[in-house]
């Protein structure tokens, strides 16, 4: 029976870990046991220079799913497979995933109209320095971040006087 398990990698090696699995699933001829190898990733927006980047993120760092009916040989392919160090599970036995947990892994479930989420890189207190608009050159300080609608409030000495002015993320950016 076909299952997901969770297999633990080194950090940063997901991708590289999946090449080599499916690699040596095709060269052991073990094909008919393995549906997919997924490494999870969601779409962030990030502002890189005042522009919008959309970017993959891993959602699971240091982990790849695997859709496979296990059997000895199968455990074998992957347990050995270079960069893997092991299933997730209590003891030798790896623990397959509920399919529950899959979807909302996978985002397969009814969440697949999701829009991509912003990268935060904004924090309370901190100091910016506002690029475009009527505010334009002006310092402030963050006192309100709201990733939804991408947008900070900053407070802005105007005439010596703290001013809330609400503004994008790609308004401003941060003072070193």
């Amino acid at each position: 029976m076909f299952r997901w398990y969770v297999v633990n990698t080194y950090s940063g090696h997901e991708n590289k870990v999946k090449a080599n699995l499916e690699h040596r699933i095709e060269s052991m001829g073990q094909r008919p046991r393995f549906r997919r190898v997924v490494v999870p990733t969601e779409q962030v927006i990030e502002t890189k220079d005042g522009q919008k980047v959309a970017t993959d993120k891993r959602v699971l760092p240091g982990y790849v799913l695997v859709n496979m009916d296990l059997n000895d040989d199968a455990w074998s392919v992957v347990k050995n497979t270079p960069g893997v160090t092991g299933f997730v599970g209590a003891g030798s036995k790896p623990v397959p995933l509920q399919q529950g947990e899959v979807d909302r892994i996978l985002k397969t479930g009814a969440a697949t109209a999701e829009r991509p989420r912003a990268q935060v890189e904004f924090s309370l207190g901190e100091s910016v320095k506002v690029t475009s608009g009527p505010l334009s050159d002006f310092d402030g300080e963050i006192v309100d971040v709201n990733p939804d609608q991408q947008k900070l409030k900053v407070l802005v000495d105007i005439f010596e006087r703290q001013v809330p002015v609400e503004l994008g993320f790609d308004q401003v950016k941060k003072l070193d």
